[in-house]
């Protein structure tokens, strides 16, 4: 299977943040908890610096179920908090901010 481009994950990864931005008010101090523990670890895994296709390389080749494992851990009462579309999505839309050519909510051209 070929390696996923940012240009295939970057709506997926929008659509958890409009996900999470619509989530009702009782669920989303549980769903943000888990997005920024989410953006935590993808720091620890992922470093500082990388490239927003290096990212979606990652969650091709990476997949979400850890993100599951950790939704559970920190909103365990919570079972809307595990929807692994909404916080994994959410997660990384936030974390891909960092990348070295992602600038201003866009992917910075390539020359």
């Amino acid at each position: 299977m070929p390696a996923l481009r940012f240009d295939d994950v970057i709506g997926l990864w929008r659509e958890g943040q409009r996900r999470l931005a619509q989530a009702d008010p009782r669920d989303r101090p549980a769903l943000e908890r888990v997005t920024d523990e989410l953006v935590d670890e993808l720091r620890r895994r992922i470093g500082g610096t990388f490239t927003t296709d290096e990212l979606a390389r990652y969650y091709g080749e990476n997949g979400t179920d850890w993100c599951f494992h950790i939704a559970t851990r920190v909103a365990p009462g919570n079972p809307e908090a595990w929807d692994v579309t909404t916080v994994a999505g959410a997660g990384f839309a936030r974390y891909v901010r960092e990348a070295s050519d992602y600038a201003g909510g866009a992917r910075i051209a390539q020359q």
